[in-house]
């Protein structure tokens, strides 16, 4: 990061080429997939370990198979990211359940109030 850049976290940030190979790759495919790479993983990546064990437990539970879609799940972190007034969180999911669920109306309703949504 430059001194240009504005901060995002008051721990340092490594730059992408800086990074473990295994973390720089996970975060190059999030930025192939999104056009964007989402500051809380550039923060994450100043702890190589903690960013590997938040990432095992999110792969976890949400690339696991089981009865639930990748858009249903998306909706359960929508709703709870609500719930628990993380805004940051219901933004970043929610453009995710727009790409999974194929519908940008469901995705605002289950942000807002999931006890209405469609």
């Amino acid at each position: 990061m430059s001194a240009k850049d504005p901060a995002i976290s008051r721990f340092p940030v490594p730059a992408l080429a800086d990074m473990p190979a295994d973390i720089r790759a996970r975060i190059e495919k999030v930025q192939e997939k999104s056009g964007f790479i989402p500051n809380v993983f550039l923060v994450l990546a100043h702890r190589p370990e903690e960013f590997r064990a938040f990432f095992a437990y999110h792969d976890a539970l949400m690339d696991k198979p089981g009865n639930l879609s990748k858009a249903e799940r998306e909706m359960i972190v929508v709703a709870t990211s609500n719930l628990n007034q993380c805004q940051y969180c219901v933004i970043a999911h929610g453009a995710i359940l727009r790409i999974r669920a194929k519908d940008p109306l469901i995705a605002d309703q289950v942000a807002i109030n999931y006890r209405k949504a469609d």
